[in-house]
């Protein structure tokens, strides 16, 4: 297939994988054995979960250390794909990486030689867009293949580009190779951003974090993940005001010291055990958490009927009675999080009565439906609208994981379903999901890892008690 990119960038065609490889050094292809998770549903999840890193934060943290003039020690880091792709890609660039413990990585950047990003690596993750912006602020120039990860529809990078070109970079695509370069250095300037996007008020952050003079970005994300990030390079010694509204200004620095620092807790981890929790009727207590960036997701759950106890740094679920219809639109920060409207909707299929589900971020969010029907759902999808009719009980099926929380979201139908619940493609959740399995086997859930089978009667497969520990 062909594609385009446009506004700031020069158009050029985007050809097959094979041919726009264009990196001096390229990582080695890992092959894996394919895996799937059998569940045996109608288990009631009690106890205590302890919440990871956020993966949407500590994705373009990592990155972020490449702008350090001495080493950093990033701390509470989730054990997750999306970093070990990370670290993978931190030693592609000649970084060295220590893991000092199982959450927390030394890195130094002061070796760092290339500013390529070979495309094997950037590939099987979305959030490599980050290495942009960093390596453009470090080297002045830079060259990064197109991102990959979920198949989430369009989720084109013209505002990431729109930044550069305001911050005085040239961008182009060189089959299917994005590079950026500048003459004369990084400018300050101000940015305004056609709409609001996480990913590329990040990478602005980035990229102007040590260019010359004052960058203002307008119109910005205010997700927990970007004040995060801006908390890390102000640790360093940067001067970012503003994090958290909707305008950032940034006075460039020539110089940013080694720090310590800890990533936040995933309110996206958080709120998938919650409802894992609330769908199977358990009683949760979720920790190491910080309440306020679960607002929205804790406001929707109460509504619905489920019963929550805030503490300062962690929840309890539980559910004592029928849960009730609701309607719910996803939106930016401070609103519902898009990457939570799966998780909730199966949630929904448990409920009374009608609800209604508006995504208003995300395209394709909706991909996971047709799994669900599968499981029993009664779900109709408009565009971007989906009716969901509460059958009060889910049945377990194989199913696939189309992305990442969709997958968390077939966990969640899995936990609640009755019978047994194949699910294939599981590296999609282990993209952002750290021991999902462990943790879900210590609040009582029957769950196995284990190697797909070929065969199509396999998504019967027997299940043991053996699976609880």
């Amino acid at each position: 297939m062909k594609d385009t990119i446009e506004n700031g960038m020069d158009k050029t065609e985007l050809t097959p994988e094979a041919d726009y490889i264009k990196c001096e050094k390229q990582g080695e292809q890992i092959v894996e054995t394919p895996k799937r998770f059998v569940i045996k549903g109608g288990r009631t999840l009690r106890g205590e979960v302890e919440i990871s890193g956020a993966k949407n934060a500590v994705v373009a943290i990592l990155p972020a250390a490449l702008l350090a003039d001495e080493p950093c020690l990033i701390e509470n880091v989730p054990d997750i794909s999306d970093v070990e792709i990370s670290i993978r890609i931190l030693r592609e660039l000649g970084a060295e990486v220590e893991r000092i413990s199982p959450h927390s990585y030394k890195i130094d950047p002061r070796g760092v030689h290339s500013s390529c990003v070979p495309y094997e690596s950037a590939r099987r993750m979305r959030a490599s867009y980050y290495f942009m912006g960093a390596l453009l602020g470090r080297f002045g120039h830079c060259r990064v293949s197109m991102p990959g990860g979920c198949p989430l529809g369009d989720r084109p990078i013209d505002q990431h580009i729109k930044a550069f070109a305001k911050l005085s970079a040239a961008c182009k695509l060189d089959r299917g190779m994005v590079d950026i370069t500048t003459e004369g250095g990084l400018k300050g300037n101000q940015i305004f951003f056609d709409c609001v996007t996480v990913g590329a008020t990040m990478n602005a952050m980035l990229a102007a974090v040590k260019a010359e003079g004052q960058t203002i970005i307008e119109n910005a994300a205010k997700e927990p993940h970007i004040v995060d990030l801006a908390s890390f390079l102000n640790s360093m010694g940067a001067d970012i005001m503003g994090a958290g509204t909707d305008t950032i200004k940034i006075r460039g620095v020539k110089y940013l010291r080694g720090t310590s620092y800890a990533v936040i807790p995933d309110q996206i981890e958080a709120g998938t055990y919650m409802v894992a929790a609330a769908a199977t009727g358990g009683n949760v207590l979720v920790k190491n958490i910080i309440p306020k960036h679960l607002e929205s997701i804790i406001s929707v759950m109460e509504k619905i009927g489920v019963k929550i106890e805030q503490f300062d740094d962690s929840v309890r679920v539980s559910v004592d009675g029928p849960l009730v219809k609701t309607s719910i639109k996803t939106r930016p920060h401070p609103g519902f999080p898009t990457d939570m409207q799966p998780q909730m909707s199966t949630l929904l299929c448990l409920a009374n009565g009608t609800s209604l589900i508006k995504e208003g971020v995300s395209e394709q969010r909706f991909q996971y439906v047709d799994e669900l029907r599968r499981m029993g759902a009664d779900i109709q999808v408009d565009g971007k609208v989906a009716v969901i009719e509460g059958t009060g009980q889910l049945t377990g099926a194989p199913v696939k994981a189309c992305d990442l929380r969709a997958g968390a979201a077939l966990m969640i139908a899995g936990l609640a379903a009755s019978g047994i619940t194949t699910i294939e493609d599981i590296h999609h959740i282990e993209r952002g999901y750290s021991d999902m399995v462990g943790k879900l086997r210590a609040l009582g859930a029957c769950i196995e890892k284990t190697e797909c089978i070929p065969d199509a009667a396999a998504g019967n497969a027997a299940i043991t008690d053996s699976a609880v520990v």
